[in-house]
């Protein structure tokens, strides 16, 4: 399903972005050496429910997933690069933290990841990849607009990664959303430019280019949600909700 927003109702779009936006960034600077990621699974919650608001995380159950997710929030932590289901793990010094939160709100959802460097230790290789992500993200976003295709997006995320040097794995990407998390089009994190659904005002997607340093190969946790990369190497995920505009793309979810 797509569905395309009315006009009347892109406000609603930008409060909920501004929402997770905000959520994530005081997350990030209460995830400190030693933090839980049950703390943070905890503090999403309290967030989420002063605001107003619905977890997307808490009761979903899809068919790559086994059994509902039961958090409020992804957690994904060096080798783990998408799902990661929040547990007792307290963060290290130089661990790669991914934060993945969609919220909805008003009727509208929006989803968006950061991942970042905890503590003082950063490698440089592990900064690399970040910077890669959200580059890649930046070049999707730019190459998104009315009468741009799906295609020109995945084109211009995948030829920034591939650039850069990392595998692709187009398993999982983009997507669409609106008054559900995951809807149509998907948005594969590779493509050919020209190609895919035609974009017109009023869709909103998520952009989300990830990449593992090594590999495109994923593994699940026996917790049957967490994915990791295959050769226990470090992934890295950046992430955007935006509108289709009549004048191009407007990001929802950066930090105010």
């Amino acid at each position: 399903m797509i569905e395309i927003l009315d006009p009347t109702e892109l406000p609603r779009a930008r409060e909920v972005g501004a929402l997770v936006a905000g959520i994530l960034q005081t997350l990030k600077g209460r995830s400190a050496v030693g933090t839980n990621l049950r703390d943070i699974d905890r503090w999403a919650k309290a967030m989420i429910v002063e605001a107003g608001a619905e977890s997307c995380y808490v009761d979903y159950e899809p068919s790559f997933g086994r059994g509902p997710f039961g958090h409020y929030i992804c957690t994904s932590v060096n080798d783990a690069v998408l799902h990661g289901r929040p547990h007792d793990y307290a963060l290290a010094d130089g661990d790669l933290l991914t934060l993945d939160l969609a919220v909805s709100k008003g009727g509208v959802v929006a989803d968006s990841a950061i991942s970042f460097m905890v503590g003082d230790s950063k490698p440089p290789e592990s900064v690399a990849m970040i910077s890669a992500t959200e580059r890649a993200l930046g070049a999707g976003i730019a190459a998104a607009g009315p009468g741009a295709r799906v295609g020109d997006i995945s084109h211009a995320i995948g030829t920034v990664l591939s650039e850069a040097g990392y595998p692709i794995s187009t398993e999982f990407g983009g997507h669409g959303v609106g008054s559900t998390m995951h809807q149509d089009p998907h948005i594969p994190n590779n493509g050919r430019p020209g190609r895919g659904y035609r974009l017109r005002p009023g869709l909103l997607l998520a952009l989300e280019p990830w990449i593992m340093a090594d590999t495109a190969q994923l593994v699940t946790d026996p917790d049957g949600w967490t994915l990791r990369s295959a050769t226990g190497c470090r992934t890295a995920h950046s992430e955007h909700t935006i509108a289709i505009t009549d004048d191009g793309a407007e990001v929802l979810t950066l930090p105010r």
